[in-house]
């Protein structure tokens, strides 16, 4: 049998320069060139081709789609006649604040004394003494330490808080002096004279002047002043010297005591 041979075809080599210099290598953007060039022009055509039938039925829709959107607007009289009507609701509702406001105002007017009453802030243990609605004075107070004391002996106690409220001057004393309760004997752990004891009489400790507002306390004097502005008080309203002065000659019976 014959030996057949496969002819090949000989390999081209590119030779090289002659100065020997190696070929320069072939590009990667040369290589794939061919491939990518007819993708590109694809997308290219097709993206040309939906913009133009984007834009037909743009132009086509047009007149619908302002019509459309004017339909949705509202009617321009329809909104003038809300915006009357808003007015007018507003209007309204300012003439009824206005009235509340001034039904109000009348009726603090009405509460509000016309001559001299006293103010106690028992939170900060501050007094004002007002003439209808100027200041008159400020001081500085004592009232109630809102401590409870329990009796040894027996089931009694005694909460001692100044009372808030609205009270009356009952009564204006000059040179008081105070006729000690049980309890005053039962805090120093001494025992409790009879009720008619002479030892429960102590002269000199209200200071000057007092004044009575129910319940067995008083506006007064002490001879503590370092303790001012404290609450240290059994339930009375402590004051200086200056300040009772001011209060005693302007508060008269029947007058207003504010304390809160």
């Amino acid at each position: 049998m014959e030996n057949k041979t496969q002819k090949t075809e000989p390999n081209h080599v590119a030779q090289p320069p002659r100065n020997d210099a190696a070929p320069a290598p072939i590009s990667a953007e040369k290589k794939i060139a061919p491939h990518t060039k007819p993708f590109a022009l694809r997308a290219i055509v097709w993206g040309i081709f939906l913009g133009l039938v984007l834009m037909s039925l743009t132009l086509f829709y047009a007149p619908a789609l302002r019509e459309g959107a004017f339909a949705l607007l509202p009617d321009a009289k329809f909104v003038r006649d809300i915006q009357a009507a808003s007015v007018k609701d507003l209007q309204q509702q300012l003439k009824k604040a206005e009235k509340d406001f001034n039904t109000l105002r009348n009726r603090l007017d009405r509460l509000i004394p016309r001559d001299y009453y006293l103010i106690v802030n028992s939170s900060e243990n501050q007094i004002i003494v007002m003439k209808n609605t100027a200041v008159v004075h400020k001081g500085t107070c004592s009232t109630g330490s809102n401590v409870m004391l329990k009796a040894a002996l027996d089931d009694r106690q005694w909460f001692f808080a100044t009372p808030r409220g609205m009270f009356r001057v009952h009564g204006k004393i000059k040179n008081p002096s105070w006729r000690m309760p049980d309890w005053a004997f039962i805090e120093e752990g001494l025992p409790v004279p009879a009720a008619n004891s002479p030892e429960r009489i102590q002269y000199g400790v209200l200071g000057d002047y007092a004044l009575s507002f129910g319940n067995g306390y008083f506006v007064h004097g002490t001879l503590y002043k370092r303790t001012l502005g404290m609450p240290v008080t059994h339930g009375c309203i402590r004051l200086d010297d200056d300040d009772l002065i001011v209060v005693y000659k302007n508060l008269q019976v029947g007058s207003k005591i504010f304390v809160y």
